[in-house]
């Protein structure tokens, strides 16, 4: 039924949103200012530009653990702002 209404993959989204803190721990999730997910890319606002070029260069392992997280792949891209 979900997939009929087309919300299996919002849910899938929300999913893997909720899992940001887990897979990237207290410390940046508290930076973290706003996620959403468009297009199967998700979109990161940060508050330090540090911490946003700091996680550029682990952009891969985040995807591949956030997908791992939501059972799927939700996302194939991750753009820091």
């Amino acid at each position: 039924m979900l997939r009929v209404y087309g919300w299996e993959a919002r849910l899938d989204e929300v999913k893997l949103i909720n899992s940001w803190s887990k897979v990237v721990g207290p410390v940046i999730h508290k930076k973290t200012m706003d996620l959403h997910v468009e297009k199967r890319v998700l979109f990161v606002k940060l508050d330090s530009d540090a911490l946003r070029q700091e996680l550029s260069y682990a952009k891969s392992l985040i995807i591949k653990n956030l997908n791992q997280e939501a059972g799927k792949e939700v996302i194939n891209d991750i753009v820091f702002r």
